[in-house]
């Protein structure tokens, strides 16, 4: 495959425990913890590699062992890593998720700090990859600064433009850039936080068919809204619809989103319709879903296929 994506943002240690029976405030639980291999634009990177799609990964870690192992990892998925910033003197970032019994999150911390060594100047020093992209995906954890050089470069050179928000709260670092999105990908309430509706029920069975369609006409051009174990809500000028997930088991929900966005990605790349390639997304979530890893260690495009909803 020739087509080539820039992934630009978070690299991260996950931190994941899931209590064996409940959450109790304010003392220690008894759980199960594991830590794999995060960040949001990293993980998108490894899913689309692991498809068979070119990949290069902007990002940045510390000068430790957890960065030198989450770059061995992510290369050894096929994932360009050339371009990724090892700092001196800073942790790699990490995110720590407590999961509630269902696998679903209850609370979550993240640390993304060393990305702020991801600056306007080393995106214009690397420009070039800007020019030989076939698409640009971002997510939440760069500064507002670079965020606008990114999207700049992006517009420069007339390459579509993907984004993922990361979290509810670096979601506003997103909606200046509405107009200038081919796909961006939240979950309810990251879209929530980007279409700033006031009056949002999301006990509404139709919420999230309404949150596409607003960011839609604030000016994306595909609206994708992450359902976790119910799959994915789209819109588009031209349809929507809803397609859920097809999972055995949910273990874990973490990377869902991450998956979701990847393989909808690969379709587009790919020229596929807007339909099939949505389907490919919610294959993607109920293969995450029923693992521990935030990525599939497997993840293959037949695996996507034979996982489809009919």
């Amino acid at each position: 495959m020739d087509d080539h994506v820039l992934l630009i943002g978070a690299t991260l240690l996950d931190i994941k425990g899931m209590p064996d029976v409940g959450l109790a405030p304010g003392t220690s639980n008894p759980a199960t913890i594991r830590s794999t291999r995060g960040g949001t634009a990293r993980n998108v990177a490894e899913n689309l590699a692991r498809l068979g799609a070119t990949v290069t990964l902007l990002s940045a870690v510390g000068e430790d062992f957890t960065g030198q192992r989450l770059l061995e990892q992510t290369a050894d998925a096929g994932v360009n890593i050339d371009y990724v910033q090892v700092i001196p003197g800073e942790n790699t970032g990490a995110y720590i998720a407590l999961l509630e019994r269902d696998g679903t999150l209850s609370v979550a911390l993240d640390d993304v700090r060393v990305m702020n060594h991801i600056t306007p100047d080393y995106l214009n020093q690397v420009r070039a990859l800007f020019a030989e992209a076939d698409m640009v995906v971002l997510d939440g954890s760069l500064t507002p600064a670079t965020l606008k050089a990114a999207v700049g470069l992006a517009a420069q050179y007339r390459v579509p433009l993907c984004a993922d928000p990361s979290s509810a709260r670096l979601a506003y670092k997103l909606r200046p850039y509405l107009p200038h999105l081919h796909l961006v990908v939240p979950n309810e309430v990251e879209a929530i936080e980007l279409s700033q509706l006031d009056d949002v029920d999301r006990s509404d069975a139709d919420v999230s068919i309404r949150l596409a369609r607003q960011l839609v006409h604030a000016g994306v051009q595909h609206a994708v809204i992450t359902l976790s174990d119910f799959g994915l809500t789209y819109a588009t000028s031209d349809e929507m619809g809803t397609i859920p997930a097809r999972f055995s088991d949910m273990v874990d929900s973490t990377g869902t989103g991450d998956a979701i966005t990847a393989a909808i990605i690969f379709g587009m790349i790919n020229d596929l319709p807007t339909v099939e390639s949505m389907r490919l997304g919610a294959a993607a979530a109920g293969l995450t879903l029923q693992v521990h890893d935030t990525v599939v260690p497997e993840l293959s495009l037949d695996m996507l296929y034979d996982h489809l909803i009919v």
